[in-house]
């Protein structure tokens, strides 16, 4: 039964209230103290404590004064509501919703709990529910617009378009004048609604809906954008063109707007004429502009290309515009266009050079260095790539002007494709030298030093632009500001190095910056609305359904996978990289139990400094604050170690491979990388399931081969028989990959002999003999190295090769020998 409250103490527990709303969170602890002395068991004013406490941090101590100010009155719905809040911070929405419902059954009028349980249910994405939650706020206060457009809202993301417009419709219908213009609300309502019409296919209701309605929106350029859409769809084409031709005295950069003004002019795609002279129409109309003069190199063929481009690269190379190849390098896909570039280029550096002479004229020299510049992005760029001609041409940049970032940027990226990443990462620190000020070649700079394994030092780099006062320095700003890119980067460079720990832990941050955005849009459900900002919090949520098919996600979860397929297969590596791993130097029992120790004993040791350091900064920690104001706390495992030491990696590998394998199912390495999971986890279905979704997508991929004979070798060894049903799912899908008549060996040669000009089919060819036969490693060994007298052969592809020379415990001193000649330049290949 509730304790009743006296009229002082009453005051006292709407103090309470009130302390919380206006976050004075230690007076609403001292005040909910004052009432609990006198009323011990009061379940209102235990529940109030326990949300204050959960938001000082102290969740533990809150849910049990929660859980105990239930018992105490499990009538209260204050006491339910708060329960559910609770779980919401926990973010175990489940939970939430259901103490949330409990809640409503007891105070059924209650708008807050409506409103909390209607936020979660969309973060949910349950639409059933949040139709029934927002049907009901709506009953409630018939007369706030807010619940009309949730409502149609609700409707709209559940996919009933009708009963969304319905809903607009009502409250339109509802009001007594015409709202004004400068009502930003009711004008995004109408673009909203008419974005509904159209969106269910009637464009003609939705044009003359436009027509009718879109003088009184704000947002002009959308009303032009989407009635241009509407006619050029209808088929209206002077109408259309009128309305692309309004858009582009607006914006002549939109290459949109040309689109869309060509189709409605009936322009065809080979009427290459036509379309020159309507592009030249508006290079005259616009003499500044770059579009009219850009889109038409992707159309012309020839001598009219020819002339075309010839002017393009002369204009911007005297302006001295850096982005000129950026601009310019799709033209490459047509190896006649690419060569015609390059011919023009090279002349012009032929015909100024002999001007620029002992001249002292800066417009020529710059011109000429302007000229190298881009010559030594074209034969850099892989379709063109002639790396000694771009190092060539980039030093002569340099020296005309030797103080230019983008000319010593270019000249890293060089050695980058050399595969020289020592003399890369110290060229893009050179070119940081030259402008210490500008972030951009920082960040370069501390990526190139990534890419070469140099922690250390990337990450003195970017503290040179961090918040080091922070909690956990530089670091912990990286990881306060979500810089992905350099965490995905830095956990990357440790998986190379072996170091697990700190590559799980830097990818595993990337992981939790994600659900950050996933929960980030919780608090865009109730503002989007009071905003009135309806079509870009739609367009958000689509986007979030889809989040982590990002490609930022794509590229962390494919390397956090890895790690812990590394981590299973070599659980030693928990302790940090061994001497080797295998090879013809591969350590014996001894040495295995000797560098393991040795391993723990530098860990062991790294943490002492580490506790150390958290104990000096123990003072400053207490008082530091994320730019929000928020009180951080210091991280308990700075290195890893528990993410490291988890007793089953592969468990942990499926929370990163399932969002893959959901939502970038037509990415070839997710299904490869699932593969690798399941046939580890002896998850036969499911492994040969992946088999069959990479072979829909590359038959011929080298990787799939060679997983396709690993699965077939695993089929004839099992120790037990399948379970029937699993059995012949198998049985029947892996019959379509390789029938159980195809001789493995027959299989593996046909592959070989149809894919011998490709090396990396060539490398997996010889990995699938190796497999089927270990007699047969000197001819393998033979023929691996042979494809390094292929002249497409890479270096990321010879690489590889001394990986597979390692697993075949072969000696790689003769491969080596043969790749250093053939890359001189190159690290990877260099003899000790």
């Amino acid at each position: 039964m509730p304790q009743p409250l006296n009229p002082k103490d009453q005051s006292l527990f709407r103090q309470v209230v009130r302390n919380f709303e206006l976050k004075q969170y230690k007076k609403g602890i001292k005040t909910a103290d004052q009432v609990l002395r006198k009323n011990p068991k009061h379940g209102d004013t235990q529940a109030m404590k326990a949300l204050i406490m959960s938001n000082l941090g102290q969740s533990e101590e809150a849910f049990a004064l929660a859980k105990e100010a239930l018992r105490n009155d499990m009538k209260s719905h204050i006491t339910w509501h708060v329960y559910g809040l609770l779980y919401r911070q926990e973010k175990n929405y489940e939970e939430a919703i259901k103490a949330y419902r409990f809640a409503l059954r007891l105070e059924p009028e209650s708008g807050p709990i409506q409103r909390d349980l209607a936020l979660l249910q969309m973060q949910m994405r349950d639409y059933h529910g949040y139709i029934q939650s927002r049907t009901a706020m709506l009953q409630a206060r018939p007369g706030v617009r807010q619940n009309w457009t949730a409502l149609a809202i609700a409707h709209h993301l559940s996919g009933d378009l009708a009963e969304a417009e319905k809903v607009l419709t009502t409250f339109e219908d509802t009001l007594k004048g015409t709202p004004p213009v400068s009502d930003m609300e009711n004008s995004e309502a109408i673009l909203y609604k008419n974005s509904i019409i159209a969106e269910s296919g009637d464009l003609e209701r939705a044009l003359e809906n436009l027509e009718k309605v879109g003088y009184r929106c704000t947002d002009v350029l959308a009303v032009m954008e989407m009635r241009a859409d509407y006619l050029l769809r209808l088929d209206r084409k002077p109408e259309a063109e009128a309305a692309y031709v309004a858009l582009l005295e607006r914006n002549p950069e939109n290459s949109i707007y040309y689109n869309g003004l060509i189709q409605a002019k009936g322009i065809a795609e080979n009427d290459h004429k036509a379309l020159k002279s309507l592009y030249d129409e508006w290079v005259e109309k616009n003499p500044r502009g770059d579009a009219a003069r850009r889109i038409p190199l992707d159309f012309l063929e020839g001598e009219d290309f020819k002339q075309a481009v010839d002017v393009y690269l002369q204009r911007m190379l005297k302006k001295g515009v850096p982005s000129l190849f950026v601009n310019i390098k799709s033209l490459y896909e047509e190896p006649a266009k690419r060569d015609v570039v390059q011919a023009l280029v090279e002349g012009y550096v032929s015909s100024n050079s002999a001007q620029a002479n002992g001249s002292a004229e800066s417009k020529e020299n710059d011109f000429l260095a302007s000229t190298y510049y881009f010559l030594a992005q074209h034969y850099n760029y892989l379709p063109s790539r002639n790396l000694p001609k771009a190092m060539e041409n980039v030093e002569k940049a340099i020296e005309l002007s030797p103080k230019s970032v983008e000319y010593q940027l270019t000249k890293a990226r060089t050695w980058k494709h050399y595969g020289n990443t020592v003399k890369a990462a110290e060229e893009m620190e050179n070119a940081r030298l030259l402008d210490e000020k500008d972030r951009y070649i920082n960040s370069k700079a501390a990526k190139y030093q990534l890419r070469n394994n140099e922690n250390e030092k990337a990450l003195d780099n970017m503290s040179k632009f961090t918040r080091n006062e922070t909690v956990g320095g530089a670091m912990g700003d990286l990881h306060e500001m979500q810089c992905v890119w350099y965490l995905t980067e830095d956990g990357e460079a440790y998986l190379r190095q072996k170091k697990l720990a700190l590559a799980l832990k830097r990818l595993h941050a990337v992981y939790n910056i994600f659900d950050v955005w996933q929960e980030d849009q919780f608090d865009f459900h109730s503002f989007s609305l009071r905003k009135g900002m309806i079509r870009a919090y739609v367009d958000m949520a689509r986007w979030e359904d889809r989040l982590r098919e990002h490609p930022f996600y794509t590229r962390m979860a494919f390397s956090a996978v890895k790690a812990y397929l590394l981590l299973h297969d070599q659980p030693d590596l928990a302790y940090g990289p061994m001497p080797t791993a295998n090879g013809a130097e591969g350590l014996d029992e001894d040495e295995r139990k000797k560098a393991l120790k040795k391993a723990k004993k530098e860990q062991q040791r790294l943490e002492k400094i580490e506790a150390d350091k958290r104990e000096a900064r123990k003072a400053a920690a207490a008082n530091a604050k994320s730019i929000d104001g928020e009180v951080k706390k210091e991280d308990s495992d700075p290195f890893g170690n528990t993410l490291v030491q988890t007793k089953d990696p592969l468990k942990e590998a499926m929370k990163f491979l399932t969002p893959l394998l959901d939502l970038s199912s037509q990415n070839i390495e997710a299904q490869i990388l699932g593969f690798e999971v399941y046939s580890r986890r002896n998850k036969h279905a499911l492994a040969v399931k992946c088999l069959s979704a990479a072979h829909a997508i590359d038959p011929s991929n080298p990787t799939l081969h060679l997983q396709i004979l690993r699965f077939r070798k695993t089929l004839d060894t099992l120790s037990e028989p399948l379970d029937p049903k699993v059995a012949e799912v198998v049985t029947s899908e892996f019959e379509k990959l390789l029938p159980k008549s195809q001789k493995l060996e027959e299989f593996n040669e046909a592959f070989l002999s149809a894919n011998k000009n490709s090396a990396a089919h060539v490398q997996a060819a010889l990995s699938g003999r190796q497999l089927l036969n270990k007699d047969s490693k000197p001819q393998c060994e033979k023929d691996l190295l042979a494809t390094l007298d292929s002249p497409d052969i890479t270096v990321s592809e010879a690489t590889t090769a001394l990986e597979l020379l390692s697993l075949w415990d072969s000696d790689k001193t003769s491969y080596v020998q043969k790749a250093s000649q053939k890359w001189p330049e190159s690290s990877a290949f260099k003899l000790d």
